[in-house]
């Protein structure tokens, strides 16, 4: 390879850069969160400032020590956790890796259990399941009810002495409900299991939702029995990817997701999570962010993006042949076909399949992730969504008439954390 200029590099990033889906112009329901130019700046500088620190060794950085103990007290009194404790992650997926780690670990120190198990409903995500893959534990997954919520009878068949942790989410991200944390929480502590809260969606939004009178029923370490929490900065918290918080809630909770290890020539090695070398990046824009928005910030962007998603809401509910999942009242929904509309009698011919209609709103130019079962598009809706909810409506009405009755789609792409 032959070194080239700075215009040539540039210049060749701004032309791969041409078929990236359009996440500034609020054309994306999922990957990217915009929280507007504003928020953007802030990040931007912080984030120059801190290109090439790394978090390995605060001792060393010690202003990246002060920024990850910074951000997980502000974010331990939002989630009214006054004794939590935690640390950044690089994600939403790492930090549950690292609940799923230190539950592990907690079990086999207290419990004496040498073959955990994981409970989870099949609502929960995916990196859940890589997490007892990569640490050996065994899953148990349960159903989930007609309101796609975590199944409580066949959770509580699930639940047994060999049971390390046990999973909720808050709010789940197919369907977007919240599950009813209170009673898994009480299963957990009933057999001395950690409960987890998946709050990587939820967890910047949830509690300003309720600031602003749209409640959910309590989730967050006010219920008895919750042991740790994730929440994603880098989603509905508006921070440049990829940062996470995961909190337990205690300091002796903690100490079981940190690794201490001396039995080598290169001294003793302790890493709070899965990575060795930390990117100090995103952990300073994160910081910026917060302290940038506060709280009015957040509530202003939370009233937004709740707006926002209830448009879209009440708009699929008028198109003959779509439905929404369930019954969600926050930022996450999923459009499926409506059973209304039999495949089978003589409406089969107004019926509108999701991944078709997918492919239609893909030609115009916007991003929706594919899930199922059943088959349906998913939208994480944003702040940063609104200043095009217009025309996304006007496109969803006129995709959808374009493929009634029509061909099926395609489900070629998938639904991520990250």
């Amino acid at each position: 390879m032959v070194g080239r200029t700075p215009d040539e590099i540039l210049a060749d990033l701004r032309e791969k850069r041409g078929g990236d889906v359009r996440w500034a112009d609020g054309r994306t329901f999922s990957l990217v969160f915009d929280g507007g130019e504003d928020v953007r700046a802030v990040a931007e500088e912080a984030a120059i400032m801190y290109l090439h620190e790394n978090a390995l060794n605060t001792l060393a950085f010690p202003s990246l020590g002060s920024i990850q103990a910074e951000v997980c007290s502000w974010t331990a009194e939002l989630l009214n956790g006054p004794d939590a404790a935690g640390f950044l992650t690089s994600g939403g997926t790492e930090s549950i890796l690292c609940a799923v780690e230190a539950a592990r670990e907690r079990a086999r120190h207290e419990r004496g259990v040498t073959d955990p198990e994981l409970v989870l409903p099949i609502s929960a995500h995916a990196a859940f399941h890589k997490g007892a893959h990569l640490f050996g534990l065994r899953t148990r997954t349960v159903p989930v009810t007609a309101d796609w919520t975590a199944d409580l009878d066949a959770m509580a068949d699930a639940i047994g002495p060999d049971t390390a942790l046990v999973v909720a989410s808050a709010p789940q991200y197919p369907q977007g409900l919240v599950d009813p944390v209170a009673e898994i929480a009480a299963m957990a502590a009933g057999v001395g299991a950690g409960c987890h809260v998946d709050a990587c969606m939820g967890g910047f939004v949830l509690p300003f939702a309720e600031m602003e009178g749209r409640p959910a029923p309590l989730w967050d370490f006010r219920v008895e029995g919750v042991t740790s929490i994730s929440a994603d900065l880098h989603k509905l918290g508006y921070a440049p990817k990829g940062v996470s918080v995961i909190l337990h809630g205690s300091r002796d909770l903690r100490r079981w997701q940190t690794f201490d290890f001396d039995g080598w020539l290169g001294g003793r090695y302790v890493t709070p999570n899965l990575q060795g070398t930390r990117s100090g990046l995103p952990m300073a824009a994160a910081w910026a962010v917060f302290q940038y928005l506060g709280v009015d910030g957040y509530r202003r962007l939370v009233r937004t993006t709740l707006d926002t998603a209830d448009r879209i809401r009440a708009c699929v509910e008028t198109i003959e042949g779509l439905t929404v999942l369930g019954d969600p009242v926050h930022h996450l929904l999923a459009i499926s076909a409506d059973p209304a509309v039999d495949p089978t009698g003589e409406q089969a011919g107004r019926r509108i399949d999701p991944y078709a209609l997918g492919e239609a709103l893909a030609a115009r130019g916007w991003h929706l992730d594919r899930l199922g079962p059943p088959p349906s598009l998913h939208l994480t809706v944003s702040a940063g969504n609104a200043m095009a909810v217009d025309d996304f409506l006007v496109d969803l009405e006129e995709a959808s008439d374009e493929v009634r009755g029509g061909a099926t789609g395609a489900a070629v792409e998938y639904a991520t954390l990250e």
